[in-house]
């Protein structure tokens, strides 16, 4: 099947899958997607054997505010089920529907991304910055790290769009949309994880 079949309506129900290159995209995403992961569990297990060497900063159970990052928290996971709607959408092939949904799910992230901000600079300002500790050097580079790739999937979504209003959407495009929604699902459940890791087990000691 050619990257010109199925265009302006005739796409197939799941257009990621339609060609062999979609498919080895989609693939290859969950293969670079372990890579991943390997390295987020090496970021924690740094986190967990060094968040108790506090030195001159604050503790963890006195610096962390949790309302406000539950609310981040409550902010990325909507964003998690706004892409599953775009999803749904191009699965659907309704194109318009699908792209209102990616650009609430790049506002959420901005969203995320603004509390995030903030929140790093409240801690600066009460003397938990990097070189603090080595409980402080784990924090900001295990959460600026995610925080990071937030960052890459927002300005990666709205690539595609642009790319959507330029080409459509076709069976060369909808892996690409899909591999985005993967990897936007990996980041929210790295939150939750840090969310827990850091956060809850931060303020019970």
């Amino acid at each position: 099947m050619s990257a010109h079949e199925h265009v302006d309506g005739q796409l197939p129900h799941e257009p990621e899958r339609a060609t062999l290159e979609g498919r080895n995209k989609v693939l290859g995403f969950w293969i670079f997607l372990g890579a991943e992961t390997v390295l987020f569990g090496t970021l924690f297990s740094a986190f967990l054997a060094l968040r108790h060497n506090i030195g001159d900063g604050p503790a963890a159970s006195h610096l962390f505010e949790l309302p406000m990052v539950f609310a981040a928290t409550m902010i990325l996971l909507f964003s998690s089920l706004t892409s599953v709607f775009a999803v749904q959408a191009m699965h659907s092939n309704k194109v318009k529907p699908m792209i209102v949904w990616l650009a609430i799910t790049i506002l959420l992230g901005l969203a995320f991304l603004c509390l995030e901000i903030y929140e790093f600079n409240t801690y600066v300002s009460e003397g938990h910055q990097f070189r603090t500790s080595a409980f402080s050097s784990s924090f900001y580079t295990l959460v600026g790290f995610h925080g990071a790739h937030v960052a890459f999937g927002v300005l990666w979504i709205g690539l595609l769009i642009a790319q959507i209003f330029k080409k459509g959407l076709t069976v060369v495009t909808a892996p690409k949309i899909y591999v985005s929604a993967i990897y936007w699902h990996f980041i929210d459940v790295v939150w939750v994880f840090i969310f827990t890791v850091v956060y809850l087990m931060g303020k019970v000691g």
